[in-house]
C-alpha cells in the first residue's frame, strides 16, 4: 500500500514539475511587448545614428559642441577611424533584435532577464546622440555615464543568466560585451573632452601625468571585467581596439603625446592578453555572480 502511494506521489509530483514547465515556456502579454519595445528602440537608435552622422540634415558628432567630441578633441579621444567600431555593435543590436523577435525566443527565460536591459541600452545610446546634437556637453557626460551603468548590468546579466545555444552567446553576450567595452573607453573620452572645455589651460602642462593615470584605471576596469566574467573577451577586444585608436591619435595627430600613445599601447596589450589568460583560467573554476 505504501509503494503504491509513493508511485502515486511521484506520478504526481512529475505531473507538477511538467505543468510548472509549461507554465513557466507558455507566452505571456508582456513578452510579445518586450519584443515590440525591443524593435521599437533599434529602430530609434538607428535614426539617431543616421542623424548623428550627419544624414537628414544632422551635424557629424566630430563637429558637435565646438568639435570638443572629434578625435582632436581632448587628449585621450580616439583617432577617427576608432569609431568604425559602432557599424559592428550597430550590426549586433539589428540582428538581436531581428533574433528576439522570433516566436520562439517570445518565453524564452534569458530573454525575460536580459531583453529590457538591451533594450534601455539602445534608447540611451540613441539619447546621447540627439543630447550632443540638441543639448550641452556636460548632458552627454551624465547620459554616457548612464549608458556605461546599464550596460554594465545587463553584461553582468548575459555572464550569470544561464544561456542555451551559440545564438545567444553571440548575439546578447557577445553583442552586449563589445558594446560596454568600448562605451567604457567612450566614457572616459566624453569626460576628458567635457573637462578640457572648462578647466584653465595651464591644465595642459599636467596632461601626460592625467592621461596616464586614466588609462592605468581603464586597464584596470578592463582586466577586472575579464576577471569577474570568466575572461568573456568582446569587452577586452573593444577596450583594446579603443586604446590602439587612442595610441595612433596621440602619436601621430594632434594634440600629440608620445606617453599618453605609448602607454595606451601597453594597456591595450595588458587587458587583452590578461582577458584571454582568464579565459584559461577562470573557465577552470566555479561562477560567481558579479
Amino acid at each position: 500500500m505504501t509503494d503504491h502511494n509513493n508511485v502515486r506521489d511521484t506520478g504526481a509530483t512529475r505531473a507538477a514539475r511538467r505543468s510548472a514547465a509549461e507554465q513557466q515556456n507558455a507566452s505571456r502579454p508582456h513578452d510579445l511587448a518586450r519584443q515590440i519595445v525591443i524593435i521599437s528602440t533599434t529602430v530609434f537608435m538607428l535614426i539617431a545614428a543616421v542623424i548623428g552622422a550627419g544624414v537628414l540634415g544632422g551635424t557629424p558628432v566630430q563637429d558637435l559642441q565646438d568639435g570638443a567630441l572629434g578625435a582632436d578633441g581632448s587628449y585621450l579621444a580616439p583617432a577617427k577611424n576608432a569609431f568604425s567600431i559602432w557599424s559592428a555593435i550597430y550590426i549586433g543590436l539589428i540582428a538581436y533584435a531581428i533574433w528576439q523577435a522570433l516566436p520562439s525566443q517570445r518565453a524564452n527565460a534569458r530573454q525575460r532577464a536580459i531583453g529590457w536591459w538591451i533594450a534601455l541600452t539602445m534608447v540611451l545610446n540613441g539619447l546621447w546622440l540627439v543630447t550632443a546634437q540638441f543639448l550641452t556637453l556636460f548632458l552627454t557626460v551624465v547620459v554616457m555615464v548612464l549608458l556605461l551603468v546599464a550596460l554594465a548590468y545587463t553584461f553582468r546579466l548575459t555572464v550569470v543568466v544561464p544561456r542555451e545555444r551559440w545564438t545567444d552567446a553571440v548575439l546578447i553576450g557577445g553583442v552586449t560585451g563589445l558594446h560596454l567595452g568600448w562605451v567604457t573607453l567612450a566614457t572616459v573620452a566624453n569626460v576628458s573632452a567635457w573637462l578640457t572645455q572648462i578647466v584653465p589651460q595651464s591644465w595642459a602642462d599636467a596632461a601626460a601625468a592625467f592621461g596616464v593615470t586614466v588609462l592605468i584605471v581603464v586597464g584596470l576596469i578592463g582586466l577586472a571585467i575579464g576577471w569577474l566574467s570568466r575572461g568573456r573577451i568582446m569587452p577586452a577586444v573593444a577596450i583594446s581596439w579603443g586604446l590602439t585608436w587612442l595610441a595612433v591619435g596621440r602619436l601621430t595627430g594632434k594634440p600629440a603625446s608620445d606617453t599618453i600613445g605609448m602607454t595606451a599601447i601597453v594597456v591595450a596589450i595588458v587587458v587583452l592578453v590578461g582577458s584571454l589568460v582568464f579565459l584559461v583560467v577562470r573557465r577552470r573554476t566555479p561562477l560567481r555572480s558579479f
